[in-house]
C-alpha cells in the first residue's frame, strides 16, 4: 500500500474513532439527561432538559461536518479525475508549509478572474474556494465551497 492510500487510512481511521468516542459520550449524556427528567424535581428537569440537548447538537455538528466533507471530498475527486486541480506545488512556503502570502494572493488573483468570467460553475467556484483557503480567508473559502457543492448538485441532479 502506498503512502497516500496509508495516509487516507489512517485519518478515517482517527475520524472513526472520534465519532464512536462522541456516540458514547452523547449516550452517557442522554442517560444522565433521562435520569435528571426521571427525578421530578423542577431543577432537575432544567438541567435535564439543557444536557439532552447537548447530544442533540452534537449529533447534528457530527452529521452536518461528515455530510460536507463528503460533498467536499467528491468535488475533489472530480476535479483531479477532470485535471482542474489548482497546482500550488512551484509556490513558496513558510517553514510550516503553508503557502507565502504574496504567491497565494497572485494564486488567488488568477482563479478570481476564471471566477469571475464563470461564476455559476461549480469548477470555478471549487478552485476559488481553493485560492481563498491558500490565501488564509477561511470564512470566504466555506462560503464559496458551500455555493460549489450546490452547483455541483444541481449539475447532476437537473431539475425537471
Amino acid at each position: 500500500m502506498n503512502t497516500p492510500d496509508r495516509q487516507v487510512l489512517k485519518i478515517v481511521g482517527f475520524l472513526t474513532f472520534l465519532v464512536l468516542a462522541l456516540a458514547f459520550y452523547f449516550l452517557l449524556l442522554g442517560r444522565i439527561a433521562v435520569e435528571l427528567i426521571g427525578s421530578g424535581k423542577p431543577a432537575a428537569l432544567a438541567m435535564g432538559i439543557g444536557v439532552l440537548i447537548l447530544p442533540i447538537v452534537g449529533l447534528w455538528v457530527v452529521a452536518t461536518s461528515i455530510r460536507a466533507a463528503l460533498s467536499h471530498q467528491r468535488l475533489a475527486r472530480r476535479m483531479h479525475e477532470e485535471g482542474l486541480e489548482l497546482d500550488v506545488s512551484d509556490l513558496p512556503r513558510r517553514p510550516s508549509g503553508r503557502i507565502e502570502k504574496p504567491a497565494a494572493d497572485a494564486l488567488f488573483e488568477q482563479v478570481k478572474q476564471e471566477w469571475e468570467a464563470d461564476p455559476d460553475n461549480w469548477r470555478t467556484n471549487y478552485r476559488a474556494a481553493r485560492a481563498y483557503d491558500y490565501a488564509g480567508d477561511r470564512s470566504r473559502a466555506r462560503e464559496t465551497m458551500r455555493r460549489a457543492v450546490e452547483l455541483e448538485r444541481e449539475e447532476r441532479n437537473p431539475k425537471a
